[in-house]
């Protein structure tokens, strides 16, 4: 009879082992990977770099777009002008009119592919440092994983967009009111 009892005891040591080896396993398995959520949108909207450059390309094409403004309202001025004319003089100002007319229309295409030209030239040499900032953070605060929006959901917990906006303006040197 002694066969069920070393049998139950053996039982009981094999569960002890296995157990034991169990937490030894769950001791050994590797620390939770750490996520963080950037929202590119915000830091793009934000960014010191990308507020600079805006600001660079609006002093950039500011001549243009007056210039621009000007001759649209000459030619609000002028089509006026033509409604109070009679039917030959509103005639003649007419070729003025739609020369004009064309001058701007070509002159703001111009200036809008001009302008899309550098803004993405902007953003690209904006984006090389952000994307830099960003990971130079994740590396020295030891982040797993950088999660980029957009995203279904993300816990403000893990949204770390606001401490790589004060990075990139730490960064960024102040430059004097213009």
């Amino acid at each position: 009879m002694k066969q069920p009892a070393q049998s139950a005891s053996r039982t009981l040591a094999l569960l002890l082992l296995v157990l034991a080896f169990a937490g030894t396993a769950g001791a050994q398995a590797p620390a939770p990977a750490r996520i963080g959520y950037v929202d590119m949108k915000r830091l793009l909207d934000n960014a010191p770099q990308v507020v600079a450059g805006r600001r660079t390309l609006e002093r950039e094409f500011s001549a243009r777009d007056a210039a621009l403004k000007a001759d649209e309202q000459r030619l609000t001025d002028l089509r006026r002008k033509q409604s109070t004319l009679a039917k030959t003089e509103a005639d003649a100002l007419q070729r003025e009119v739609d020369a004009l007319d064309r001058s701007i229309k070509r002159n703001r295409e111009g200036l809008r592919s001009e302008l899309k030209t550098r803004s993405d030239q902007e953003l690209d040499r904006s984006w090389r440092e952000i994307n830099d900032a960003v990971v130079e953070f994740a590396r020295e605060q030891g982040y797993d994983l950088i999660v980029p929006s957009p995203v279904v959901y993300a816990s403000p917990r893990v949204d770390i967009t606001d401490r790589i906006l004060d990075r990139l303006r730490r960064a960024t040197p102040k430059s004097p009111a213009p």
